[in-house]
C-alpha cells in the first residue's frame, strides 16, 4: 500500500489560486512518477498532469493536459517529500475532487493516464463564478 494524502483544496472564485500538495509517510515519492487526477460531478477522470522520479526516471519529464497548460505547474519539493500542484487562474470548469495517484513506475505512462494502482483520498477543489 502507498499511503497517499492531498491537501490544499477549497472554495475560490474565478482566477484564484490554490496549491495542492501530495504527501505519503513512510513511502519516499521521488522514486515514482506521481499523477494528478481530477474528476467532476458527471463526468469521467481526467489526467491533469505527472511528473516523473528525479532520481530513478532516465527521461526527467513533466506532463500537463493541454486544458491546464500554462495555468497548472507541478513540482517536487524532496526535503519535504510531498508533490504539489500549483493551479492558478482558476476557471469553474476547474471545480473536481483532485487526486494524487501512482503505480510506482519511475516514468510517467502520459498525462492522459487515469489507471493507477495507488490513490489518495481526494482533496476538493470549487471555483465559483
Amino acid at each position: 500500500q502507498v499511503p497517499l494524502v492531498e491537501s490544499g483544496g477549497g472554495l475560490v472564485h474565478t482566477g484564484g489560486s490554490l496549491r495542492l500538495s501530495c504527501t505519503a509517510s513512510g513511502f519516499t515519492l521521488d522514486y515514482y512518477a506521481i499523477a494528478w487526477v481530477r474528476q467532476a460531478p458527471g463526468k469521467e477522470r481526467e489526467g491533469v498532469s505527472c511528473i516523473s522520479s528525479s532520481v530513478m526516471s532516465s527521461d526527467y519529464s513533466i506532463y500537463y493536459a493541454d486544458s491546464v497548460k500554462g495555468r497548472f505547474t507541478i513540482s517536487r519539493d524532496n526535503a519535504k517529500n510531498t508533490v504539489y500542484l500549483q493551479i492558478n487562474s482558476l476557471k469553474p470548469e476547474d471545480t473536481a475532487v483532485y487526486y494524487c495517484a501512482t503505480d510506482t513506475l519511475s516514468n510517467c505512462r502520459g498525462v492522459t493516464t487515469t489507471t493507477y494502482d495507488y490513490w489518495g483520498q481526494g482533496t476538493q477543489v470549487t471555483v465559483s463564478s
